[in-house]
């Protein structure tokens, strides 16, 4: 089972986040990044939010690195760890424009890119930016579509019902086949949207009960398909390394092929050895 991090310090959720994180700076999330790839971890993540509104922000936060820059500079002081885009709003890009941005990304990581999407919630973040919300869904799933069509290609062609192009060069393209695309949500929508479009599930939100549920219903496709989950609240294996160690067990059983990591810590320092504990407890391959 691969162990991605959620990256700390790149995003500020209210009652969620370590009090130093406030001022930390990215020379720590650097620092952070490569012990994680020391220890073998298989991804970090980075999520996107252009502008969140300051009432909402007190809910959701308002810190959000974002994605494309953040993920590229890890890159240049890395070798092997992945890069999850986890996740950029489909609405508010043009599928091309996602497949030109990011496809650069893996030319420069060396083809390290897994990119993850979600539909968006955010209605005041759609009005801002001038994207429609209220079809977001469809739009989404044509975009996936239109996604798949053009992030390995450098003359895509796609004719879909919200996007149509061919005779344009996309030049660089991803360097991988086939770029991972994850998808993010905690809807079963989103786990229908995964198995019929992507190449993964990362659900948030949820609890273990309620995912086990939603992925014995769904069922699996036969094509290789990623099952990545997070726990309701962050692991502390140095305090209850048997309990993580259980729970990394019952995921596993429910189908996961990977953790998006969340641990308890209140320095760099104390979520590197975190890191290290979680590693010594997790179930092998």
């Amino acid at each position: 089972m691969k162990l991605g991090i959620v990256t700390p310090v790149l995003t500020l959720l209210p009652r969620a986040h370590a009090r130093w994180e406030e001022t930390a700076t990215f020379d720590d999330v650097v620092v952070i990044v490569r012990e994680a790839e020391r220890l073998g971890y298989h991804h970090c993540t980075c999520s996107e939010h252009v502008a969140v509104p300051v009432e909402i922000a007190k809910v959701r936060g308002g810190r959000y690195y974002d994605p494309l820059a953040t993920l590229g500079a890890l890159g240049a002081v890395t070798s092997s760890i992945r890069f999850a885009a986890h996740v950029v709003v489909l609405g508010y890009h043009h599928p091309l424009a996602l497949a030109k941005r990011y496809g650069t990304l893996d030319v420069v990581t060396g083809g390290r890119v897994i990119l993850g999407v979600g539909v968006g919630s955010l209605r005041e973040e759609f009005e801002l930016l001038g994207a429609p919300f209220d079809d977001r869904g469809d739009r989404g799933d044509d975009a996936m579509r239109a996604l798949r069509a053009s992030l390995s290609q450098p003359e895509p062609e796609y004719h879909g019902e919200f996007f149509s192009f061919d005779g344009f060069l996309v030049d660089p393209c991803a360097v991988q086949a086939r770029v991972p695309l994850w998808v993010g949500g905690r809807t079963f929508r989103s786990l229908r949207r995964a198995v019929e479009l992507g190449d993964g599930w990362a659900p948030f939100g949820l609890s273990t009960d309620e995912m086990a549920a939603m992925l014995a219903r769904a069922g699996r496709p036969e094509r290789p398909f990623d099952v990545v989950l997070q726990s309701e609240r962050p692991f502390d294996p140095l305090a209850e390394p048997a309990q993580v160690g259980d729970e990394l067990h019952r995921f596993a059983e429910i189908g996961a092929t990977a953790v998006n990591v969340r641990v308890m810590h209140h320095s760099r320092a104390h979520y590197c050895e975190q890191l290290a504990a979680l590693k010594a407890v997790a179930p092998t391959e």
